[in-house]
């Protein structure tokens, strides 16, 4: 099958599948006569295995040892519970720094009693007179990414 019914067949974008295969989570496919990748059956699996392990936000370099392991059926699971262990305790700390956050976001917006114009925005005033915190910096930016 070409990269179009693959695509389709995963719910996966073209741009993805090459991605993947860029970086080595998908093999370099089979190519036609006429230069066209060709995939088979077994690559419709992995691309799934791939973006199921995306959906729970799983990086690359951790997928990548996920497949090892599927390559190495008598490995021990062990190591597969320890990474799905660290990526929990990321996913926390994450939600964590995202309740403070939220939390922050809340008392900007309480300062703001009797909406007006925008010239006098208790909300924007205090955004102004804010000091940036060098420890958040990038906070909601590493946020943004890991959903992507």
């Amino acid at each position: 099958m070409r990269i179009g019914e693959l695509a389709r067949r995963t719910a996966t974008a073209v741009d993805t599948i090459r991605y993947y295969e860029r970086v080595g989570l998908l093999p370099a496919p089979a190519r036609t006569s006429s230069n066209y990748r060709s995939y088979s059956a077994a690559e419709v699996e992995r691309l799934k295995f791939i973006r199921r392990c995306r959906d729970l936000d799983i990086p690359v370099a951790d997928i990548h040892d996920l497949l090892r392991f599927c390559g190495s059926p008598r490995q021990h699971c062990r190591d597969v519970d320890a990474l799905l262990e660290r990526h929990i305790r990321q996913i926390e700390s994450r939600i964590d720094e995202l309740n403070v956050l939220a939390r922050e976001l809340r008392q900007l917006r309480a300062v703001c009693r009797d909406p007006g114009t925008a010239t006098g925005c208790r909300t924007l005033q205090s955004l102004r007179q804010a000091r940036p915190d060098p420890r958040r910096r990038g906070l909601a930016r590493k946020a943004r990414s890991a959903q992507t």
